[in-house]
Formats: C-alpha cells, structure tokens, sequence
C-alpha cells in the first residue's frame, strides 16, 4: 500500500525542514522551466542594477528631486533608511545565521544567468529585503508613490529567481524581513501621519469656492512657487494670482489684501512670514500655498499640496494661530542694522526691509515657526548666499559646514542670566524636535514659547546633535529647554545676526521675545480620520 504524499511528491512523513526544503527545490525547478514572457530582456538587467541598492539609491534622487513636494522627499529619505536597516540586518544576521548554499544552475537557461554571480549564502535574499523594505518605507510615507515602486520591487525580487541565483523561499524571507525592518523603523522614527493631529482652535473664514473672492500673491523666485502657481490657477480658476519679484513682496501684499476677501500666498517659510504680517494688519484670513524649498508653517498646518487648500477654501475651515513677535524687529526706529561680511554679503529684504519705500514701517518683527540666535544665522546667510548659485540643498550644506567650524560662541544674557551660547532656539509652539529638520508641533495655538538653548564648549556640532535628538522640556551640561510666554535677551554685540522663518536679521543690543495668541486666522484642512 503506497504512504499518502504531497503535491510535489515528498511523502509527509520526512522531517518538516527536509519537506520544504524538497519543496522549494521543486518549485524552483519548475519555475526554471518555465516561460516567463518579455522577462529575458528586463529581468537580469533589473536584477544587475539593484546590486549594492544602486538602483533605490537612484529612484530616491528622482523621487526627491521630481516628486513635487515634501511628502515624496520623506518618502525617499524613509525607504533609502528602511533598506539600510533592512541591509545590515541581513548581511550580519540573516546570512550568517542561515548558511544556505546558492542553487544549482543546470536547470536555469543560460540566457537569464548573471555574468558575475554571488559568493555569499542564499538565505535570505539580500536583494529582495532591500526591495521591500525600501517600497514599504516609501508606502508608509506616501501611498501614491508606494503604488508607484511597488512594481519595481516586485520585479526585483522575481529577478533573483529567475536568473538562478535564489530558491523562492529566499526571497519571501528577505522580503519578509525588508518590510519587518521598515516597519521596525517607522515605531523609532514615526512616520508624519502617525504624529497626533496638532491641536485646533476653529477660526472664522468665508467660503470661497472656486477661488472667488481670493488673491493670491506668488514670490517668482522661492522654490518652487512659479510651478504651484499654475496648479493654483487650475485649482481655482476665479482666484486673482499675481507675480512679483522678491523686493515688491510687501508692497504687493499690501495691495492684495485691500481688495479681496482673503489674502493667498505662494512661497517659503520667509515669504509667508510677510505675508501673514499683513493679513493680521488688515484682519483678513491667510491662504498658504507651499512653493518654498521648505515650508514648516504650511505642514505643521497639515497643508501639503494646493488640493489641501482649495478643500478648506470651498468649506470655509480655518483655525486661528499665534504669531511669535521680537522687539525690535529689522526695522525698527533705527533702521537695519547689518555688518560688513565680506564675501558673503546679505541684505535680505533691500533698504528698506520687507517694506517698500513711502510705506508704513511696523518696528516689531514676527516669526510663524522659529527664531534663533547663534550658528543658524550663520547658516541661513551663507546659504541664502550659495543658494542661487550651486542649489538650495548644497547651500544648506556648505553652510552648516562652515557654521559648524566656528570656535566663538554668542555672548548673551538670557533673562537676566550671561552665558555663552551656540545656539538659543525660540520656537513658536513646542517642538518634538529641533535639528536640521524640526518636528511636528502639536499645537499652533498654545501661546507659549518653546525656548532651547545648547551651551557653550567645545565640539558644538556634537552639541547641537545631542540638543537635537533630546526630548523637550530637558535640562543637562548641554543644553536646557523650557516653556516661556516671553524671553528676554540682552548684552548682544551690535550686529549680531538672528534668523526668523528662514530669514537674518541683525540685533541692536537687547531683544524681547514673547506671543501673539490666535492673532492670525489660515485656511486649513480638516483633518482626515
């Protein structure tokens, strides 16, 4: 009487790793003889490119570079980190651990072999954990883009059994484990959406469908603001968009909101800065369209693309924020005060500051997310020097390099208290982090001042790193971070620069620090649950 077997001819009662290791040699022979059509001249190719993450690596910088947006950059920063978890696990773990030997090439047409093939182990597919941990990484962040490379992915595995060089079993186990460690980054470094909704306080704003109504002010030269203000035309076509150059910013501010119902902008953190001090001048509600190399306000607002905007313009949704404010501000009574820099000369708004010649001059200065005292001043001016001439993201660069090397920390008394400093940080709003790029705020309306500073000594970039990886609300040798409703700063040089939402300004010996709660009313989304 014959014992009972399996579908691929292995009787159930061989030990169970022997069964599926028996099973996975059939399937992969099976697979090897069969035709795969259009994969001959794709597969191997695809599978060559993917060698070292060459081929992620790329699809990231294109990701980055053309992807429209904030949301695709993270997305490609998330999955180029999810494939270098998911890498070192598998090259010091998984392929040690397993010692599996590759599979034999006498049932694979020559046609589909590699011509260089791998010297490690088989167990797991290194390829295929790199592949799926980098297209979950990127989903995480971004469903859209996630569909997009998906397919990419899944060809890259197939590749590895198609050209011989891994069983089946290989590849579900690396990709298993490349969506494991993606998956394991995102509960260490959380992704936007898993971030609580920043709190809200209901602002009142007229619906203005279509657009009517709107007058939206575009900066021609911030990031990508030429590019948003066609889709901004598109998206609503009753809206009045106009153009302007830099140094007639403020002035074509001014005329916006004295003839439409709301004010609407299109530019960086720096642009919307003028703008917002407009729209509270005259009482009118701020539309912010994100058409900067970096947009904080507009995120932390949960606004990304113009669609965001245009459905809280059709409903009529808004919230009501605060505005940080410094005394005096750049133009105040005495007038800009700015220091020679050779080499790097910066006056950020022409002589007369954001505003234009016979206009009003307000001698308080605003900031929406941040204003800082130290290297990032120093930072800012050398970029916004570089910027225009080797790109916004080396210029960033080159500047906290240079920043960075300094030895001559700020001399300031902070709330009647001297001390040296490398960094005093004011943020509108507590921060969950201060870096480079700073974290989600939770509320835009909470009327408090999120106050770090990292003091003086030597090695300030590791210094500025331990400030930025800390918590809030933390003291230690390094630095201390606290909640004000006002700060007070004085015993500064003459012409020490600060920075304010991306932009510098020079300090005249003392500056006072404090809020302007829920002084400004934006369009904002709601929310998706």
């Amino acid at each position: 009487m014959h014992s009972p077997r399996t579908p691929f001819g292995v009787p159930p009662s061989v030990a169970p790793r022997a069964w599926l290791r028996r099973g996975d040699l059939a399937v992969f022979r099976s697979l090897a003889h069969r035709t795969w059509p259009g994969a001959e001249p794709v597969l191997p190719r695809l599978s060559r490119c993917a060698d070292h993450g060459l081929l992620w690596f790329g699809v990231a910088a294109g990701l980055a570079a053309l992807g429209g947006g904030a949301r695709a950059r993270r997305a490609a920063l998330r999955g180029v980190a999810s494939l270098a978890v998911a890498s070192a696990v598998t090259n010091t773990l998984g392929k040690r651990a397993v010692r599996r030997e590759r599979p034999l090439l006498d049932a694979v047409p020559v046609v589909r072999q590699l011509n260089r093939q791998p010297f490690t182990t088989s167990f797991p597919s290194g390829h295929s954990a790199s592949a799926a941990a980098f297209a979950t990484g990127v989903a995480l962040e971004s469903r859209g883009w996630g569909a997009v490379v998906a397919p990419l992915a899944l060809s890259v595995a197939a590749s590895r059994v198609y050209t011989g060089v891994h069983y089946p079993s290989d590849v579900l186990a690396g990709a298993a484990l490349g969506m494991g460690a993606a998956l394991a980054l995102r509960g260490v470094v959380p992704t936007r959406a898993r971030f609580p909704a920043p709190s809200r306080t209901p602002g009142r704003a007229p619906a203005l469908p279509a657009g009517g109504g709107l007058v939206v002010v575009v900066n021609e030269q911030s990031g990508t603001a030429a590019t948003t203000a066609s889709l901004v035309r598109a998206a609503l076509p009753d809206a009045e968009v106009v153009g302007c150059a830099p140094d007639d910013l403020r002035a074509e501010l001014e005329r916006a909101a004295g003839r439409g119902r709301a004010l609407g902008v299109c530019g960086g953190d720096g642009t919307v800065n003028a703008a917002a001090a407009v729209a509270r001048a005259h009482g009118v509600p701020l539309a912010v369209f994100p058409g900067g190399t970096l947009n904080h306000f507009a995120h932390d607002l949960g606004i990304e693309t113009v669609d965001d905007v245009r459905a809280a313009l059709t409903t009529g949704d808004a919230v009501r924020v605060d505005i940080g404010r410094f005394r005096p501000g750049p133009n105040g009574p005495e007038g800009p005060s700015e220091p020679a820099a050779p080499g790097r000369p910066h006056e950020p708004h022409g002589p007369f500051g954001p505003f234009g010649p016979g206009e009003p001059v307000d001698a308080n200065g605003y900031f929406l997310n941040a204003f800082s005292l130290g290297v990032y001043p120093e930072l800012v001016r050398t970029r916004e020097y570089w910027a225009p001439r080797i790109g916004a993201w080396p210029a960033g660069l080159l500047g906290a390099w240079r920043a960075l090397r300094g030895d001559r920390p700020l001399e300031a008394e902070v709330d009647g208290r001297r001390r040296p400093l490398w960094l005093l940080f004011v943020g509108n709003g507590l921060f969950q982090r201060v870096g480079p790029a700073p974290g989600r705020r939770h509320g835009l309306a909470d009327g408090l001042l999120d106050v770090r500073m990292v003091h003086a000594g030597r090695a300030p970039g590791l210094r500025l790193l331990a400030a930025a990886v800390a918590g809030p609300l933390t003291r230690s040798p390094v630095h201390a971070a606290r909640r004000r409703r006002k700060v007070r700063v004085s015993g500064l040089a003459p012409g020490t620069p600060y920075a304010y939402d991306g932009e510098v300004g020079y300090a005249r010996g003392e500056l006072m620090i404090d809020k302007l709660p829920e002084s400004l009313t934006v369009y904002c989304p709601v929310p998706k649950r």
